[in-house]
């Protein structure tokens, strides 16, 4: 954690104050014995402490044993943890593909901020597509408005 530490302090030296700083965590292991959301909540303590304000809620991809069952939404839970435990802002990530499902992440409380990655690399209109589908009204790029469509 001394290298976590010393590196946030090199950054918080150098970042503006009125932009966020983020921290992506691998908040499980997945093995007997590894770093466990535990660790992950006592971290997201000290971060918060240390001028971290959102902690990205990943997990896995470290050990070789890991036994990973993913689907989707399967790391929401770190986030949740994170979020209410360890008292701090928290991203969720992990197979979130619909709209619906990232909206309930949001509105329920489990996080407070959906992460997409490969969603929006197949989908890159995910997010205008996610707001009509959610009926939300939300300005497109001056370039997109004549494809608008109306919710009807």
């Amino acid at each position: 954690m001394r290298f976590l530490l010393e590196v946030t302090e090199a950054v918080k030296s150098n970042w503006p104050e009125e932009f966020p700083l983020f921290l992506r965590i691998s908040a499980s292991d997945w093995v007997e014995g590894g770093w466990t959301i535990e660790d992950s909540i006592k971290l997201a303590h000290i971060m918060k402490h240390k001028g971290i304000d959102l902690i990205d809620c990943s997990s896995g991809g470290l050990a070789s044993n890991a036994v990973i069952q993913p689907k989707p939404g399967y790391q929401v839970r770190f986030a949740d943890e994170i979020k209410n435990k360890g008292g701090i802002l928290s991203g969720a990530v992990g197979i979130i593909i619909e709209s619906q499902q990232a909206n309930n992440i949001i509105t329920s409380g489990k996080a407070d901020m959906v992460i997409m990655a490969r969603a929006l690399l197949r989908d890159p209109y995910f997010p205008l597509r996610a707001a009509y589908e959610l009926g939300a009204d939300i300005n497109w790029p001056d370039q997109y408005v004549r494809a608008k469509r109306e919710k009807h």
